[in-house]
């Protein structure tokens, strides 16, 4: 039979998830920290995109990319339901709106518009290390 004591195996136990714990929040806040200054650089080489009417930019550091990146949902899925059955259009059902589908349908189809639709396009960044 071993002579450790179980005492100090728990104590040491849940010192080590305590650690973890502050470890965990301290990784958090830094990491909400660097996300919020990271948005603010993405606004800004959106901003510096957009006034220079470019879509792309190229340093010694690395390649920025601005593209549209467009979802679609529905408020109603009952009506998206019944658009689909009476339209045929089966292939936009993915218990969620399939967005390269919904924005082929709309394209093809620019008279129709299933209700509850939602639709957000904006500008979007990519950046890759050179």
């Amino acid at each position: 039979m071993s002579t450790v004591n179980v005492e100090q195996l728990v104590k040491a136990y849940i010192k080590m998830r305590d650690a973890r714990q502050q470890l965990q929040r301290e990784f958090d806040e830094a990491d909400d920290r660097i996300k919020q200054q990271q948005d603010a650089v993405q606004q800004a080489l959106l901003e510096l995109c957009k006034e220079t009417g470019t879509d792309g930019l190229k340093t010694s550091a690395g390649t920025v990319t601005r593209t549209v990146k467009t979802r679609y949902w529905t408020s109603d899925w009952n009506s998206m339901k019944n658009f689909i059955k009476e339209h045929d259009a089966f292939e936009l059902m993915e218990q969620r709106v399939h967005q390269t589908n919904m924005k082929s349908f709309l394209e093809e189809n620019p008279n129709l518009m299933p209700p509850g639709m939602n639709i957000d396009s904006r500008y979007a960044i990519t950046v890759r290390r050179k």
